[in-house]
């Protein structure tokens, strides 16, 4: 990603692979994709972070468009564009999970975990 002036300034979600080092005991890896966020622009030099993985199975989320919201395939599951539930039919017990976001400069950093899918508490996983 290019930085803060990657994140559209309307607000509109942008769709980012999140790359961290990983090790095990036998290997090392300086950057490898580890998951997937979406990033807005809520301010000049604001940012929050939604989890692309749905609350409710653990499918992938997709920002569409034109519709100017989340839908997850799978079940239904339709988020706004804030990440809370915008339909009350939606089998989702939450919102999308936030990360927390800190913005230095033009860099974004975000705090990447995953949390249970299928309960209404957001849990990380650990």
């Amino acid at each position: 990603m290019g930085g803060l002036s990657s994140v559209p300034a309307d607000g509109t979600p942008v769709r980012v692979a999140v790359i961290s080092g990983r090790s095990d005991a036998w290997t090392r890896d300086k950057a490898v994709p580890v998951g997937v966020v979406y990033l807005r622009r809520t301010g000049p030099s604001q940012v929050v972070a939604l989890h692309s993985v749905c609350p409710h199975a653990g499918c992938f989320i997709d920002y569409q468009t034109d519709r100017k919201a989340f839908f997850c395939p799978c079940h239904d599951s339709t988020f706004a564009v804030d990440g809370s539930i915008n339909d009350p039919r939606s089998p989702s017990p939450r919102s999308m999970d936030t990360l927390a976001v800190e913005v230095r400069g033009e860099s974004v950093w975000l705090r990447f975990q995953n949390f249970r899918s299928g309960i209404p508490a957001k849990v990380a996983l650990t």
